[in-house]
């Protein structure tokens, strides 16, 4: 048995540990909150410190939001959300494009919510039940036949068909176009454009009211439809609205210009097909202009077109020699030699002799202002009378066959001269081209043999003083051969810029660009000094006369006044500015669209300008020669 003594001893030790796990406890407890403070403090901290970083969405949020019953104002912009409440009974594939092409900021969302094909079919069964009993009723009573009613329970029975068979399904969809502009004015006028051009489909759109911001928050891309406004579609209408499209230049016949940036659809396209087959081609050094003609040439030559190309650099020989065409180097020193006193010695259209001489005359007068320099009125009346006399000196008169004729050369030239009163400074002047320095490019008759596809004239290795007169004398002489035969041909002119730098050579260019449609004759005019090319009245003459052009990379310097010229929008002008290597902009008549140019393997290897590459090139060719030598030796 327990004591009295025994049972309070344990009563007291159970006390003592109740005590002692209470002051546990408590102690415990205390540090909990401490540590609990500790960390409260730390969260106050750390939550002081994020408010003070800067984060993405603090970068892109707008500073105000204002909600109007009709628009909402995002900062800066004035935002209206447009929606589609009926369609036409017919609708055409593609009848969205001009609203996915019309310039200007818009977001488009299409919520497409499919619905079972049992629920339909037994909807699509009560409708047309209830059109055939009125049909029924009307022919009862002897009313006139109503043609809107068989016309609608056709359209019920083919749907129904369709559905059973798979063919068809049918969606909820719903179409919302928000448009963002700087004003409210400009809003205005962006909404009735948009409203005109999809009233003009037959497609009914109204703007919302009280719902702005539900309109806006359903074009964002949250795929969270808060106006939910569906009109019943099956998937053949549906299919029409289909978003991702944009311009495309696919034709039937043609080259490959290059790949739409946009859809990644091929660019073909037929030159010869338009009002004219001119090109322009603008773009800074380095950007791929000289890559993306030569590819042009390399795949028109395919198709039976002749090419004749004007060379300041050097930059298409290689292209000639693998495709056996035949290179021209024009030099002081060159064996091969141009007259720029040549005729043409027939003419496709018949022209009169007496015209053609005139013609002559005035290009060749053109050219003497190129090597003479600024003529005064007297010199210029002396030298037109100097150059029909010159002429006349050859028996080369109205009346006479150009067949059989002997042209002059400018020695003959100096010589009328000499013997016309008043021209002691002309001959003094002439001289230096025929007795002096540049004796050697001007005073020769014609030995050029340009029987081939493929002909490319260099004048690399002239002076720059003499490049525009060559460049000049070239295009004169190639002229006179495009009128002579009529074939299909094309004629590149690059870094053109040499030519518009003097009144009279830019005429000239002008004249070539507004007469060679008539010849089968298109002209490619290639520069990277745009500023020079479009601030001359006849580069801008020149450019409104080439159906195709092609903008790549543009300078800062130049990019204003190529937007002004072309009319780009900032989007295209972005894009010119942060384009890489053989990407811009190609332009085919009224036509427009993101081109990048691409090659083969094989075609790169041909044409390609990179300095590297050629010399990759060479040193391979230099090798398998190397190769070849001593297989034939051993």
């Amino acid at each position: 048995m327990f004591k009295p003594q025994d049972i309070k001893k344990q009563e007291k030790s159970i006390l003592k540990e109740k005590e002692k796990e209470d002051a546990n406890f408590f102690e415990k407890q205390k540090k909990e909150e401490e540590k609990a403070k500790e960390e409260k403090i730390l969260l106050e901290e750390e939550r002081a410190y994020r408010e003070g970083i800067v984060t993405v969405k603090d970068i892109i949020a707008p500073s105000a939001l204002e909600v109007k019953p009709a628009y909402i104002r995002l900062g800066d912009k004035y935002i209206r959300t447009l929606f589609m409440i009926d369609y036409p009974r017919y609708i055409s594939v593609g009848w969205f494009a001009p609203v996915l092409n019309f310039s200007a900021i818009l977001d488009i969302s299409m919520f497409f919510v499919p619905i079972e094909a049992g629920i339909v079919l037994k909807q699509l069964r009560d409708k047309a039940g209830n059109i055939e009993a009125q049909l029924i009723a009307d022919a009862e009573k002897g009313a006139p036949r109503d043609p809107l009613r068989e016309t609608a329970l056709r359209d019920v029975e083919k749907l129904r068909d369709d559905l059973t068979q798979g063919i068809e399904h049918f969606f909820q969809f719903s179409l919302y176009i928000t448009i963002y502009a700087d004003s409210l004015k400009e809003l205005e006028l962006l909404t009735e454009e948009i409203e005109a051009l999809i009233g003009s489909k037959l497609v009914l759109s109204k703007r919302v009211l009280y719902q702005a911001e539900q309109g806006f928050n359903s074009s964002v891309p949250l795929c969270d439809d808060q106006l939910k406004i569906p009109f019943n579609m099956n998937s053949s209408p549906v299919a029409s609205s289909f978003p991702f499209m944009s311009s495309e230049l696919t034709s039937d016949r043609g080259i490959l210009y290059g790949i739409n940036r946009h859809n990644n659809s091929l660019i073909l396209f037929d030159r010869f097909s338009l009002e004219n087959a001119n090109m322009v081609v603008f773009a800074t050094s380095g950007a791929g202009k000289s890559y993306a003609i030569k590819l042009e040439v390399l795949r028109s030559m395919m198709f039976g077109t002749d090419i004749i190309i004007i060379d300041p650099e050097q930059e298409y020989e290689y292209l000639s020699e693998t495709v056996g065409g035949t290179y021209i180097n024009i030099s002081l020193n060159s064996k091969v030699k141009i007259n720029p006193f040549d005729l043409p010695k027939s003419t496709s259209d018949d022209a009169k002799t007496g015209d053609i001489i005139r013609s002559a005359v005035i290009t060749v007068k053109g050219l003497m202002k190129l090597m003479l320099g600024d003529l005064t009125h007297q010199e210029d009346s002396l030298i037109d009378r100097a150059l029909i006399e010159t002429y006349a000196k050859k028996d080369i008169t109205p009346d006479c066959d150009l067949r059989t004729v002997e042209m002059p050369i400018m020695k003959d030239f100096q010589d009328v001269l000499e013997g016309m009163e008043g021209t002691d400074d002309l001959v003094i002047r002439i001289k230096k081209y025929t007795e002096g320095t540049f004796a050697g490019l001007l005073n020769h008759f014609t030995n050029v043999d340009i029987d081939n596809q493929l002909v490319v004239f260099s004048v690399r290795d002239l002076e720059d003083e003499l490049k525009p007169i060559a460049i000049y004398m070239i295009i004169n002489y190639i002229w006179n051969i495009v009128r002579s035969k009529m074939k299909k041909r094309m004629l590149v002119i690059d870094e053109a810029w040499w030519l518009m730098q003097r009144e009279d050579s830019a005429k000239f260019i002008y004249a070539l660009v507004k007469r060679c449609r008539k010849y089968y004759l298109g002209i490619t005019t290639i520069t990277q000094d745009v500023n020079d090319f479009l601030i001359s009245p006849y580069g801008q003459v020149i450019v409104s006369n080439s159906a195709l052009q092609l903008l790549l990379k543009q300078s800062t310097s130049a990019i204003n006044i190529v937007q002004k010229t072309f009319m780009l929008t900032e989007g295209e002008r972005s894009l010119l500015l942060e384009s890489g290597v053989g990407e811009g902009i190609f332009f085919a008549g009224r036509k427009h669209v993101a081109i990048k140019i691409m090659a083969s393997y094989t075609e790169d290897q041909i044409i390609t300008s990179d300095p590297q590459q050629l010399l990759e090139i060479e040193n391979a060719k230099k090798e398998f020669q190397e190769e070849k030598e001593k297989e034939n030796n051993l």
